[in-house]
């Protein structure tokens, strides 16, 4: 298990920039846990914090009742991917791995199992730097996984990857927190983390926006919406007038968000209101995910602007 509590990290003293503002939560063993946030919320500091590879301000993290630190075989305990890349180009694969694993008295087998779970055994003597970008997080991965760790922390592990290679770590992921070990991945892909993913925490600007079940994440978010037709829409709109709920005519159409359609439907019927249409949209993970972090994005782009 994963613990951060009132983690805080600023940078500049008392009036620089706060990159993590109080921030506690718990990752629990047998789950997968995606980290979201957006650009700038603070993710890569809270794992590089969680790693021991930056100090907090204030606050402290522990991975199995104890900071990585204080692992006497941290390989063991927790496994990490934050750069893919930081592996010297002139080696190969099975060097890189072999000198890790000589750090931890992990024996030469190992090396040779995660490089076949990593589907590199084929170029496992080639140099690095003539890896791909997928062949590269593979790696990455595979070096995470080498000292068979009960924690893994990942960041955007299927960047680079192919479409068997997202299905391949998102199969991977499930399995490992199948067998009750501790899974934290953050990831940029809304639709791969509701694919992935059973727990979500989501920070911005360095805080806590949510620390919940993907379920209960995209049906509290407020972004699904019902469409309703109805010859009394003056009416109807008084009646469903609440402070939690939005309601916008819409060419000849109601847009309702935060009630359900049940209630709408029981409202319109308990006051003889006839409904044309009551129409409830399915709200993705993406939907909820821009609607809670609206205001919490750091860099903006204007409507419209091309891509």
């Amino acid at each position: 298990m994963m613990t951060a509590q009132h983690l805080t990290k600023r940078y500049g003293g008392r009036n620089g920039k706060t990159a993590v503002d109080d921030l506690t939560f718990t990752v629990r063993p047998g789950t997968v846990t995606g980290f979201l946030g957006p650009n700038g919320a603070g993710k890569s500091t809270t794992m590089r914090m969680i790693l021991g590879l930056d100090a907090p301000t204030s606050g402290n993290v522990t991975v199995g009742g104890r900071s990585y630190a204080a692992h006497p075989a941290p390989l063991t305990e927790v496994g990490a991917l934050l750069e893919a890349r930081s592996v010297h180009p002139g080696r190969t694969a099975r060097h890189h791995l072999r000198g890790l694993a000589l750090t931890h008295g992990l024996p030469k087998r190992r090396v040779d199992e995660v490089l076949d779970l990593t589907g590199l055994t084929e170029v496992a003597d080639r140099r690095v730097k003539g890896f791909s970008l997928g062949m590269g997080q593979r790696l990455g991965i595979a070096a995470a996984l080498l000292g068979d760790p009960a924690t893994l922390v990942l960041d955007e592990p299927v960047n680079g990857l192919d479409p068997e290679g997202v299905r391949w770590i998102r199969t991977l992921l499930k399995s490992l927190a199948a067998e009750g070990r501790t899974v934290l991945v953050s990831s940029h892909l809304m639709s791969e983390m509701a694919l992935t993913a059973d727990h979500l925490i989501v920070i911005g600007r360095g805080r806590l926006l949510a620390d919940t079940t993907v379920t209960d994440f995209v049906r509290d978010s407020g972004a699904a919406s019902v469409r309703v037709v109805t010859p009394d829409p003056d009416a109807l709109t008084v009646l469903l007038q609440a402070p939690d709920v939005a309601i916008t005519d819409t060419a000849g159409a109601l847009d309702i968000r935060g009630t359900t359609a049940e209630h709408i439907g029981r409202t319109a019927a308990a006051h003889g209101i006839p409904l044309y249409e009551l129409t409830p949209s399915t709200s993705s993970l993406e939907d909820a995910f821009m609607t809670l972090t609206h205001d919490a994005v750091e860099y903006t782009a204007p409507q419209g602007a091309a891509a």
